[in-house]
């Protein structure tokens, strides 16, 4: 074989060893960027829950329990699985007919930073105190009661805008499930 020959055959094993090399570098970056998008996903991960308490009185929280900033970009509150439009229709329908006295906090458009946590809804009595635990009044019982009756759909995004719907109600356990994005409003999103 003659030294040119050689030195043709040296360059192309030359040339496949440096596109494998370049191959490998290409995957390395490639899975390295991929890894520090999901140490970027998990460092800004929200994880919202809803819930309601009777103690020391009765009322509906919503809590960040993740790491990251939760969005919330549309709610839906049901009363027996059916769409109420805001807190007061909600309270007509667990305790009927009349001025039912609450406070309440803005669940919509609402930003919650990783830990905050609010009281969207505080049912009051006729003196426009919170409703504490006393098993002889008859207010507290009923919503005691029928707090359970209450159910939300919150749709919440990261900053990376990546998307879930909570699902919460007294009656089963909650359920989040990541979705593509959030509906837009419509006739049954709660308006506070």
């Amino acid at each position: 074989m003659s030294n040119n020959q050689e030195t043709r055959r040296a360059s192309r094993y030359d040339a496949v060893i440096a596109t494998l090399v370049g191959l490998c570098a290409l995957c390395v970056s490639a899975y390295t960027a991929y890894v520090q998008r999901q140490q970027v996903r998990a460092a800004v991960w929200p994880i919202l829950e809803f819930d309601s308490s009777n103690a020391p009185d009765i009322h509906f929280t919503l809590a960040n329990k993740g790491v990251g900033p939760a969005i919330i970009r549309h709610v839906i509150v049901k009363v027996d699985g059916q769409p109420v439009r805001n807190w007061k229709e909600a309270l007509g329908r667990i305790l009927g007919p009349g001025e039912h006295l609450f406070s309440e906090s803005d669940m919509s458009g609402h930003v919650f930073a990783a830990g905050e946590s609010m009281t969207p809804l505080t049912p009051r009595d006729p003196e426009n105190n919170p409703l504490n635990f006393d098993k002889s009044n008859p207010l507290w019982v009923k919503m005691n009661k029928d707090r359970l009756r209450v159910s939300v759909e919150i749709c919440y995004c990261s900053t990376l805008d990546e998307c879930w719907t909570l699902r919460a109600s007294g009656l089963t356990p909650s359920t989040t499930t990541e979705t593509r994005h959030c509906p837009t409003s419509s006739a049954i999103s709660f308006q506070q």
